[in-house]
């Protein structure tokens, strides 16, 4: 494919970096120091406004244009742009970063009639992936696939909860999910029955929504338990995740917000939840204010350093579970590694969104996994690939990879050696990055 990204920043520079092995790839940017990084790649820089129509005109004709500017008009008009330059030649597929609930109300949305296919929301996707792990103890983690029938979680054995000491083979899991991967400390393991759960192990499991709920209270989840729930930083990111708590209504919500005007919006915005004017590093504020007691703190302020300290702090005081919206790509491992039980990034989640399409035909949704060691795709099955050939016990798949769920018209499946894939199934599968080519290759 020929693609135009607009916008060579981190988020930018990280899906030219994905795509430009097997793509032509154009980078614009107006920042000479942007540019400058992006002609490390093997593509083509070009220095200026990517709404300039003299600037698009030099790009295109394109398959794919993909807008992730800080600036959503730019984004917008950028696509809009290049739909009518190329309207009587090419078609073109165009995307657009947006974060402003003036134009998306959901994390991915068609915006066709004018003139985008996608807008990409990383904040809601973020505030969505939060709001779905606050609830449970252990979660630290969560996705949908195949339009919401398949769910992912990702939790975290605590000690003498069921699974700690337990093997596979004597989980008694719930027949329409499975344990696709153990991950232990930098190990990430495809689970075999005599696996056994340590302390401390991460466990991912897809399965029907119905029987993540299930499994859950297995892992310390209390169905119907109020949550108290504490965010600091009122920008974006705060404000999505407070207004997704607050319609579930099982929330007693506390905001920490150092810009006085903007305490005063979200206070209009969101009745129901105490809205505090402070900051959220001061020990004295967060103790008064009962952040020990939370079961849940959220830091999403604009600084990760201020977010980092808040929450070591608020750990200190002894909330249950600890969240952390993180800018800078770096920080991420740092993050987890002094005890964030989850650091999640609106940048990741753009990159995570642009790539869910873009990976070429046959290849539906994406989300990595620690640090982009694995990722968990749904594929679906052409007419005479080579996984429909025969049952999957029988199937020469990966070492590195396993057949999660598969989604047939309404169906959700989770199979066995004796089941076999048919051609137009959507197939969820959890593989180690470098096991994901060969995997592509058994449904083309």
């Amino acid at each position: 494919m020929k693609i135009v990204i607009i916008g060579a920043g981190e988020v930018g520079y990280s899906i030219a970096k994905a795509l430009y092995t097997n793509n032509d790839v154009i980078l614009i940017d107006k920042k000479e120091e942007s540019c400058r990084r992006a002609n490390e790649l093997d593509v083509q820089v070009l220095q200026g406004n990517g709404a300039n129509v003299n600037i698009l005109n030099q790009a295109l004709p394109a398959d794919l244009v993909v807008a992730v500017t800080g600036n959503d008009e730019i984004n917008i008009v950028a696509c809009i742009a290049a739909k009518l330059i190329t309207k009587n030649k090419k078609p073109i597929m165009t995307i657009a970063r947006v974060s402003s609930p003036d134009y998306i109300n959901k994390p991915i949305a068609h915006r066709r009639s004018v003139g985008m296919d996608f807008m990409i929301c990383p904040e809601l996707t973020l505030a969505s992936e939060v709001a779905g792990i606050v609830s449970v103890p252990s979660a630290i983690g969560m996705d949908a696939f195949a339009d919401g029938r398949v769910k992912m979680m990702e939790f975290r054995v605590d000690r003498n909860t069921t699974f700690d000491g337990m093997s596979l083979a004597d989980a008694e899991i719930p027949d329409c999910c499975v344990i696709s991967a153990l991950i232990r400390g930098k190990d990430i393991l495809i689970p075999h029955g005599d696996d056994v759960m340590h302390e401390g192990d991460h466990v991912i499991v897809i399965g029907k929504p119905e029987s993540i709920l299930e499994i859950e209270g297995m892992f310390g989840g209390m169905p119907g338990m109020r949550n108290k729930v504490m965010i600091v930083g009122a920008g974006i990111v705060g404000f999505y995740i407070a207004n997704l708590l607050a319609r579930r209504g099982d929330t007693d919500l506390k905001i920490i917000e150092t810009d006085e005007e903007r305490c005063i919006e979200i206070a209009g915005m969101l009745p129901d939840a105490l809205v505090l004017h402070g900051d959220g590093t001061d020990e004295a504020l967060l103790r008064s204010e009962g952040a020990g007691d939370m079961n849940v703190v959220i830091a999403t302020t604009d600084s990760d350093e201020k977010n980092l300290l808040c929450l070591l702090l608020v750990k200190q005081l002894g909330a249950k579970k600890i969240i952390a919206k993180v800018d800078r790509s770096e920080y991420m491992e740092l993050f987890e590694m002094v005890g964030i039980d989850a650091a999640l990034s609106p940048k990741q989640a753009t990159i995570n969104g642009v790539l869910r399409v873009t990976m070429g035909a046959g290849v539906e949704s994406l989300a990595t996994v620690e640090g982009e060691r694995a990722e968990i795709v749904e594929l679906i099955a052409s007419p005479g690939a080579k996984v429909t050939k025969k049952p999957l016990g029988r199937v020469k798949f990966p070492k590195g990879a396993i057949v999660s769920v598969i989604v047939r018209n309404n169906e959700v499946i989770v199979p066995r050696g004796v089941h076999q894939i048919r051609a137009g199934d959507r197939v969820v599968v959890f593989a180690l990055t470098s096991a994901l080519p060969k995997v592509k290759k058994l449904f083309g």
